[in-house]
Order: structure tokens, then sequence, then C-alpha cells
């Protein structure tokens, strides 16, 4: 019976993914591109999902109160506005306060040095823990007694988690594609290199080989050109995301999109792509190999 040889069978690889030089570049850059399209989708739904939680953290709306309640009996509406489920913080801000802040961002306040405060109206800032629940949270202080109106930004909140909702499950869609397409460059690949060596393959069972002395050096071209279509991928989606993180912050002063650095995700993408990578390569190659053992 052939010995297990670890030595042998890394040689065996290594030569098989030289012999089929133009094959073994077309699997890789296929398989990085692959990988390439699934880390972009990732990476959007990612910082989606970050610039979500911001909006959340963040976003508030007003609600405004009848402009007959004196400051006293709009204050009182307060425990009743947080007794709604989804409400996080609620201030209130008077006539006077919300004056002075109108006036703070004008050019020229002395133009209304003359008009009393009490042309606004005294009102909530209340912040909800959950975005996607905001329009219930709205309803539920409009029907509030002493609730005159509500204003909030719902278009902005609901297009964010109609994007992120969209990105994450456009993700995993190709994510599965992409990984049927890099198992079937893999396999075509191993194939070629088998076919090439079936003779070979037939008279090594033959002599005594063991089925797992025939398979690891194609188990070993297979994770070959898995990990090296996973560097390739992680190289170039390294450099593509530093290239679109400066675009952006050259607009930064808009303070619309944040993005989240690289090395904070460089754990996770180096996790997935040779994750991704190492098990297309084996299960590739196993399955490929296998009606040729059958002899």
């Amino acid at each position: 019976m052939i010995r297990f040889n670890l030595g042998y069978h890394v040689r065996q690889g290594l030569h098989g993914v030289a012999s089929h030089g133009f094959m073994t570049v077309a699997s890789i850059g296929i398989m990085a591109s692959c990988l390439l399209i699934m880390g972009t989708f990732a990476l959007l739904a990612v910082n989606l999902e970050y610039n979500l939680d911001a909006l959340m953290e963040e976003n508030e709306f007003l609600a405004y109160v009848d402009e007959t309640y004196t400051d006293e009996q709009a204050a009182a509406l307060e425990s009743q506005i947080e007794a709604v489920g989804n409400v996080a913080t609620c201030d209130y801000i008077t006539r006077d306060e919300a004056w002075a802040t109108y006036t703070e961002g004008l050019n020229d306040s002395s133009l209304y040095e003359d008009l009393p405060s009490s042309v606004l109206r005294g009102r909530f800032s209340i912040t909800v823990n959950d975005l996607e629940q905001l329009q219930d949270t709205i309803d539920q202080v409009r029907q509030i007694e002493g609730i005159a109106d509500i204003s909030a930004a719902l278009e902005v909140a609901n297009g964010f988690v109609t994007l992120r909702n969209v990105t994450i499950i456009i993700a995993l869609a190709m994510v599965i594609i992409l990984v049927i397409v890099s198992l079937f460059i893999i396999s075509n690949a191993i194939k070629l290199a088998t076919s090439a060596r079936e003779g070979e393959i037939a008279i090594m069972k033959m002599v005594g080989a063991t089925n797992m002395f025939v398979r690891m050096p194609y188990v070993v071209e297979g994770v070959i050109l898995g990990v090296g279509s996973s560097v390739v991928a992680y190289l170039a989606q390294w450099g593509l995301y530093q290239l679109l993180t400066e675009a952006v912050n050259v607009y930064s002063h808009v303070q619309l999109i944040n993005i989240i650095p690289f090395e904070e995700l460089r754990p996770m993408l180096m996790l997935a792509f040779g994750g991704i990578g190492l098990t297309v390569g084996v299960v590739g190659s196993v399955f490929t190999i296998r009606k040729f053992l059958r002899v």
C-alpha cells in the first residue's frame, strides 16, 4: 500500500497549478472577481447598517404643542409622551428657547427684535429606539391631547431602512450565486488537471493507492487556487475601499455618509475571504475528483 506523504502531495499540487498556467491565472482572476463583488455588496450592507444605527441614535422628530397651552400645561404632556413604547428621549423646548435657537441662525436677528417669542409654539424634541417603528410612534404621539402637529423626516428614515434591507437581500443573493460560480470554476480547473492524468490515477489505484492519496494533490491544488483568489480579492477590495473612502471624505463637510475605517473591517474581511476561498477550493476539488476514483 502506498503511504501518505504530505510533501509529495504539496509538490504535486504545486506542479498541477504551474502546469496549467493560463487556466490557473484565469481561475484565480475570475474567482477573485467573484469574491470582490461579494465583498463590495457585503461592505455596502455593513456601512448602510452603520449609518442607519447612527441615524437611529441621532434621529428626532418634533411634536408641536397646541398654541393655547401654557408652558406649564405643555410640560405636563411629557410623561404621556415618554409612556409611548418606542420613545427613547423626550425634551420640552419652551417658546423662548425655540425663539433663541431660531434667531441664533439668522445673519441679522435685529429685524425680529420686536416680535414676541409667542409667535412660535412650544415643542417636544423626541428620539426613538427603533427607526423602523418611527411612523407608529408618530401616530401614537399625535393622538395625545395637546399635540397639534408633528414634524419628522420620514422619507429619509424610510429611505435608509428600505435601502438597507434591499442591499442585504442583494448581498445574500450575490454571495450564493457567486459561491456557485466559484465552485464551477474550481471544478473545471481540477477537472482539467485530472483528465490529463486519468491513466496515471488508474495505475495508482491498481497498485493500492487509497482514495485519499490520489485525491490530496488535487485538494492542495484547489486550496492554492482558492486561497490565491482570496489574497488577490482582499488586496483589490482594500484598494477599492480606500479610493471610495477618500472620495467620500472630499465631501465630508456634507456629513451625510460615514464610512467605517477599513482597519475595523480588516479582520472580518480576511476571515470571510479566506474562509470562502479555502472552502470553495476544497469542496470543488473533492467533488470533481470523485468520478475519477471509480476504477
